[in-house]
């Protein structure tokens, strides 16, 4: 089975855009222990000012502005749900 892509979307968002891709993996990306890849991210002036993703050796993580931090992944829903929220909270 290869990664089959199960949600995808760009949007115009305050004075820049979010955009989130997740897929399903026929296996994790160590050290994630979920079936799932994702890219989340929300730029303006071509700078991330929050981004989520999940990438090998690095695992689940957040970027709130320069600071990376650890994510603890649940679900898709949940992800997007709490990438909103940070969105939200960085545009105030």
């Amino acid at each position: 089975m290869k990664a089959t892509e199960i949600f995808r979307t760009k949007e115009i968002y305050g004075d820049g855009f979010v955009e989130i891709v997740i897929w399903q993996v026929p296996e994790p990306v160590p050290p994630s222990e979920h079936p799932y890849k994702y890219r989340l991210v929300y730029v303006v002036e071509g700078k991330r000012i929050v981004g989520y993703d999940n990438e090998r050796d690095k695992g689940d993580h957040k970027h709130l502005g320069a600071s990376e931090e650890y994510y603890r992944f649940l679900n898709p829903q949940q992800l997007m749900a709490d990438f909103i929220d940070d969105v939200k909270g960085a545009k105030k």
